[in-house]
């Protein structure tokens, strides 16, 4: 069984292989001097209607087996030599135009069709015969246009129209007109040989005329150049006099100019050498008051290294030992008061936190009690021992029994000195009253603890009945 498949692998990879090659030789490239024609199912053009080829030149093309196949036109000039006699020009005068032309098959994508289309299958001659015939009777037709004189003398135009209409003609066909050489023009009735005679009698005139002219001209010329010649002798005389008075006058006005210049420097030298001494004089007594003036910098430089150098150095010294004490001093400063700022930074975070606390308890009071005057009323209730204490302690340490009271106003009632009443009395009242003592610490007392009475009607609370009578004031 595995042998089986191993062939049937083989024979795969085979065909394959063969189906390969097949098709990459059916992909046709197009050299450089033909066409490439693919014939048989190659599409549609641009009005919808199946091509009968497709041409491609300097390309490749896959051609595809059985619907489709391939040949080539050969791109190689073709050199036609065309023997025209007897021709009749637009004077109807024969004449004879050999000449040779050059025509090959046009690379332009529409006449590249028509030359698919008309030309393939055929060979080089009977290509060349059928460009023959063309050309033979659009040759014949443009002679028959023309005069002899102007075929004969205008040579440009005499091949400009027969290009213009061969080359018509031969795009029908796919041909393309590469050059056409006319040798000689030539008829039977010797017209353009006596033309030629004509023009070289004519030639022949010219040149003798032309020569006698020149003659002419020459004698003029020498007669001319004559009178010139004397003109510029007498003008070339007359100006070497007037050189040469010009060059005495230069001469002179150059000596004049030259003693000029010589007075004018002696003058100056005679002044620089002046100038010369006054000025190094002077150098002489600025280098003597430079070197005075370098002495005394010396000797004023050396008094200020002796004496301005050692205090400058002693102030700079003491300036810095002042420096460093500051330093000193400003970070100990600096110490005490970050010590300082700490410590009260502390003692204000205390004071915040019992001033919380209190606020704290206070409004728990104030929740408890249910409003505000309950609240104040333990409040003070509460302090009302130390109240009572430092009223106490004002009196605490006062030795009654050590005072001696001198009266001289004699017994009283019930036995008593009045003045003894009266200083223990007066002694009492020193104490200070609950009211006042509240407002020394910035509080009010209410009016009941005031000595005053107020009458307030029964209310409901929660739970329980608060009936304030009146109240006896505190003394």
């Amino acid at each position: 069984m595995a042998q089986y498949v191993l062939i049937g692998i083989i024979v795969l990879v085979f065909f394959v292989f063969i189906l390969i090659v097949s098709l990459l030789k059916r992909y046709k490239r197009c050299p450089s001097d033909r066409v490439l024609v693919v014939y048989g199912k190659v599409g549609k053009d641009k009005s919808d209607e199946f091509r009968s080829a497709k041409c491609i030149h300097g390309g490749a093309a896959f051609i595809w087996p059985v619907i489709q196949d391939y040949s080539f036109l050969n791109l190689t000039p073709l050199s036609i030599e065309i023997n025209l006699t007897n021709a009749l020009s637009q004077q109807n005068i024969r004449v004879d135009v050999p000449s040779r032309f050059t025509v090959g098959i046009s690379t332009e994508p529409g006449i590249m069709d028509n030359a698919a289309e008309r030309l393939l299958g055929l060979a080089q001659d009977d290509i060349s015969n059928l460009a023959k015939d063309i050309i033979f009777g659009q040759l014949r037709l443009v002679v028959a246009t023309m005069e002899i004189e102007e075929i004969n003398n205008n040579r440009d135009k005499f091949l400009a129209a027969v290009s213009a209409n061969v080359e018509a003609e031969l795009k029908k066909i796919g041909l393309k007109l590469i050059n056409v050489n006319v040798t000689d023009i030539n008829d039977e009735s010797g017209y353009i040989e006596a033309l030629g005679k004509e023009a070289a009698a004519k030639a022949i005139n010219d040149a003798k005329k032309s020569v006698a002219e020149k003659n002419r001209d020459g004698s003029i010329g020498e007669a001319n150049a004559h009178r010139d010649q004397r003109v510029q002798v007498s003008s070339a005389d007359a100006t070497a006099v007037e050189g040469e008075n010009l060059a005495k006058i230069t001469i002179a006005n150059s000596n004049a100019t030259r003693r000029e210049n010589e007075a004018e420097a002696e003058r100056k030298a005679v002044a620089a050498e002046k100038v010369a001494r006054a000025k190094a004089l002077e150098e002489a007594y600025a280098s003597e008051k430079a070197a005075e003036t370098a002495r005394a910098e010396r000797e004023q430089a050396t008094q200020k290294a002796d004496i301005i150098v050692p205090a400058t150095i002693n102030k700079e010294k003491v300036e810095i030992d002042a420096e460093a004490i500051a330093q000193q001093t400003r970070r100990e400063a600096r110490g005490e008061a970050d010590a300082i700022f700490m410590k009260m930074e502390a003692e204000a975070k205390g004071i915040f936190q019992i001033l919380t606390k209190q606020a704290e308890g206070f409004e728990m009071l104030n929740k408890a009690a249910g409003n505000s005057r309950d609240a104040v009323m333990m409040m003070i209730a509460d302090k009302l021992p130390e109240l009572v204490k430092t009223q106490v302690e004002a009196v605490k340490n006062l030795k009654i029994d050590k005072v001696t009271v001198w009266d001289n106003m004699g017994s009283g009632k019930d036995g008593k000195s009045p003045a003894t009443a009266n200083f223990l009395s007066g002694m009492l009242g020193a104490i200070p009253p609950f009211e006042e003592l509240f407002k020394m610490a910035g509080m009010e007392l209410p009016d009941y603890l005031k000595g005053k009475t107020i009458d307030k009607p029964k209310e409901k609370s929660k739970g329980r009945k608060d009936n304030i009578e009146d109240v006896e004031p505190m003394k």
